[in-house]
């Protein structure tokens, strides 16, 4: 990098780390879907969070109460107001997938659902598969995540539990 006379090098450093990545997150905001908590989206939850996270986590409503709920125990400053018109809007906008039919070939299908159907049905229905893949857990690790999951909504019986766990633990074990 060549040195101009006369211009300091520092506020083209300040350009680079603090003016893009803010110029980045308004462009980011301003692609989300227009409606009633869309502002509140782009004030309260995108001026920390890029844009991508949010649209990637496919919540339901009770979902996205409760992470909403988490990121006010850590600080943020939502208003009652504001979460009554955020929230729905999440959950209208960036809610689960409509969950495709999973028909097994298996005998007793009905009755003993595959670790991989409940998968493809309760994980796939809110996450793209990337975000699942990037994880990488320990066996305990996917058993509080899914645990998690159950308590934000996701439709997994008891009995789907460990054989999901399991499941992702062999797919997606620790690097």
């Amino acid at each position: 990098m060549t040195k101009v006379p006369g211009v300091p090098r520092v506020p083209r450093v300040w350009f680079c780390w603090v003016l893009v990545p803010v110029l980045g997150s308004v462009v980011a905001a301003q692609e989300l879907p227009a409606g009633p908590g869309a502002d509140v989206l782009k004030t309260r939850c995108v001026s920390c969070h890029e844009a991508d996270i949010i649209t990637s986590q496919k919540l339901s409503l009770s979902g996205w109460t409760n992470s909403v709920a988490k990121m006010i125990r850590w600080g943020s400053q939502i208003t009652p107001q504001e979460r009554e018109v955020l929230q729905p809007y999440l959950a209208a906008h960036f809610g689960p997938k409509p969950a495709a039919s999973h028909v097994s070939t298996e005998p007793n299908a009905a009755l003993a659902p595959s670790a991989e159907g409940t998968y493809k049905r309760a994980c796939l229905s809110c996450h793209d598969a990337d975000i699942i893949e990037q994880q990488k857990l320990s066996k305990a690790g996917w058993t509080n995540s899914v645990n998690k999951m159950v308590r934000w909504g996701a439709a997994v019986p008891e009995p789907e539990r460990q054989p999901l766990v399991d499941y992702l633990f062999s797919r997606f074990p620790p690097r």
